[in-house]
């Protein structure tokens, strides 16, 4: 039961996270934004719909009755941090890369300090979450998989940047 609730948790934070990059995707292109990226992001989009899956799966094969506490705590200390990269962004926080020529880069809140805290929230998020439940095999695979994914992503955000 507590696996269900914890990946049902996940679908929905993850559902209300795309919910809101469409509704700052809708302000972001009337105020003139260009996108980037768009070659490589239907597959950031099929890595996290197979993340899930790649979870559902392993617990059903698993089914460990047990999780643990201190990387769940860990997943919720990171949420936190999340929630602070997307308020520091506000309109501008999007899940694709979005550029408008007149607007000053964000250096406020988390991003006085740290360049992409959103790539390390995402990295420890699909490290940690399957942790929570001993999923060893996903947590390895997609910890790989986003590595590479992000590699591409962030060579063509760095780019967007210096525009």
């Amino acid at each position: 039961m507590a696996f269900i609730l914890f990946i049902l948790f996940i679908i929905l934070l993850r559902t209300g996270e795309l919910i809101l990059s469409r509704s700052n995707e809708i302000w972001l292109l009337q105020n003139g934004a260009v996108e980037y990226g768009q070659k490589h992001y239907p597959y950031i989009v099929a890595l996290h719909v197979l993340f899930i899956v790649s979870l559902i799966i392993e617990y059903s094969t698993k089914q460990t009755a047990f999780f643990s506490l201190f990387f769940l705590v860990l997943y919720l200390l990171f949420l936190a941090f999340k929630v602070w990269v997307i308020l520091s962004l506000g309109k501008f926080w999007n899940t694709k890369i979005y550029h408008i020529s007149d607007f000053p880069l964000i250096k406020n809140g988390v991003y006085k300090y740290v360049k992409h805290p959103n790539y390390l929230i995402v990295i420890a998020e699909i490290a940690i979450i399957p942790l929570v439940f001993h999923l060893y095999f996903t947590a390895i695979a997609f910890t790989v998989l986003n590595a590479i994914m992000l590699s591409v992503r962030v060579k063509e955000e760095n780019k967007v940047l210096k525009i």
